[in-house]
C-alpha cells in the first residue's frame, strides 16, 4: 500500500472510531456500558456495529469494489474471520466489500475498546 493510502486510512479509521465511539456512549449511558456491550454483543441494541460500518462506508463513498479494494490493502494481513459465508454473494465485488466490512468491523471494534478504555482509565465516565 502506497504511503499517501495508508495515511487516508489511518483518517478514515480514526474518524470511525471517533463517530462509533461517541454514538454508543451517548446509546449506552457511558462509556462503561458502552464497552461492557461492545465487547459483550457488538450487533446488540445500542452498539449495532455492522450497521454502523455499513453506514460509514456509504458516507466515505467505500461501497464500492475499489473502496473494498483500498480497504482490503490496509487490512492485507489480518485474518478473516468466517471466509465460508462471503461466497454465498453473487459477485467479486460483493465478495470484496463484504470482506472489507468485515476486517474494517473487526478493527472498528479492537481501536473503539481501547478508546473506550483510554476515556475510562482517564477519568471518564
Amino acid at each position: 500500500m502506497n504511503p499517501h493510502e495508508r495515511q487516508y486510512f489511518n483518517l478514515l479509521l480514526a474518524m470511525a472510531v471517533e463517530r462509533f465511539s461517541e454514538r454508543i456512549i451517548q446509546r449506552n449511558e457511558g462509556a462503561e456500558n458502552a464497552l461492557y456491550r461492545l465487547r459483550t454483543n457488538p450487533q446488540g441494541d445500542g452498539v449495532w456495529l455492522n450497521a454502523f460500518v455499513d453506514a460509514f462506508f456509504q458516507d466515505a463513498l467505500l461501497d464500492n469494489p475499489a473502496g473494498a479494494c483500498l480497504i482490503l490493502q490496509a487490512l492485507a494481513n489480518r485474518h478473516v474471520n468466517d471466509p465460508s459465508r462471503l461466497f454465498e454473494r453473487i459477485t467479486v465485488g460483493e465478495v470484496l466489500l463484504e470482506l472489507a466490512k468485515e476486517g474494517f468491523a473487526t478493527l472498528l471494534r479492537q481501536k473503539t475498546e481501547e478508546s473506550l478504555e483510554q476515556t475510562l482509565a482517564f477519568g471518564g465516565d
